[in-house]
Parts: C-alpha cells; sequence; structure tokens
C-alpha cells in the first residue's frame, strides 16, 4: 500500500489592508495604537517548518503636506511590538517584541514573530501595536 501527503498551500502573510487609523496627538506627545491582525500562514507541510516575518516603515517616514521636516514623522520615531500570538500546528513560536518595553524603531528592518522549529501545517496571528513619538517640531496635518 502507499499514500501521499500533500501540501494544500504555501507560505502566506495577510496584514491588515490601510489605511489605519492609530488616533492623534498634539507635538511633542505619543500616540499609540493596534495595527490590526497580522497572519502567517504556513500551509508547506514541511520537515523543517520555520519562517520569520519582518517589518520596516518607509524609509523617508511619514509625510503630509510638502513633505518639509516639520511635516515628517521619522522612521526613528515610530516603533513596533508584536505582543503574544494565537497559534496552531507544533514547534516554537517567537514574538521579536512581547510587551512595550522591548517595542523596537522601524528604521532597520526587525523581526515581527518566527517560528524556530516544528513541522507540518502552523500558523500565527498577533495585533502588533504601532507608537508614534510625535516630533517637537511637527506641524499638524495626516
Amino acid at each position: 500500500m502507499t499514500f501521499t501527503v500533500t501540501a494544500p498551500g504555501g507560505l502566506t502573510i495577510t496584514v491588515p489592508d490601510g489605511p489605519v487609523n492609530l488616533g492623534s496627538g498634539a507635538p511633542g506627545t505619543q500616540i499609540s495604537g493596534p495595527l490590526g491582525p497580522v497572519t502567517v500562514s504556513d500551509q508547506r507541510a514541511a520537515l523543517t517548518a520555520t519562517w520569520v516575518a519582518s517589518m520596516i516603515a518607509a524609509p523617508a517616514g511619514f509625510t503630509t503636506g510638502g513633505g518639509t521636516a516639520a511635516e515628517t514623522v521619522p522612521t526613528s520615531a515610530v516603533l513596533y511590538w508584536s505582543g503574544t500570538a494565537t497559534t496552531t500546528g507544533t514547534g516554537t513560536f517567537v514574538p521579536g517584541q512581547i510587551d512595550a518595553a522591548a517595542a523596537q524603531t522601524l528604521d532597520v528592518v526587525r523581526t515581527a514573530y518566527s517560528k524556530t522549529t516544528g513541522s507540518g501545517n502552523n500558523s500565527a496571528t498577533w495585533t502588533p501595536t504601532i507608537v508614534i513619538n510625535v516630533p517637537a517640531q511637527a506641524v499638524a496635518g495626516t
């Protein structure tokens, strides 16, 4: 007798379909809010089913109006923390930043979540928090 185990799909990631409104704040304050659910779905049925999901902000920062210095929030003022995930499958799932104290700036590529051991199909869903340190010289804009 023979049989075949098939892999129903590949490795996918789904993220919120923006824009996402994090709220508002005055110059020199902090704005914080959830990005929305992020899901990695690994349907490769792999013997070594590991993966890494990464995050980085737009290199030019976030701008409004003419994009002058006062109309720009640099990526170094934007922080991210993944928090915990709801997972399926076996193996070790590792948050990039477990809580607000571990938040990291998004001026370079950061690990959002990873799966470091295990086999077979799996998934992880987390709702990261974005923190914006509004520069003191910022002007009003969206």
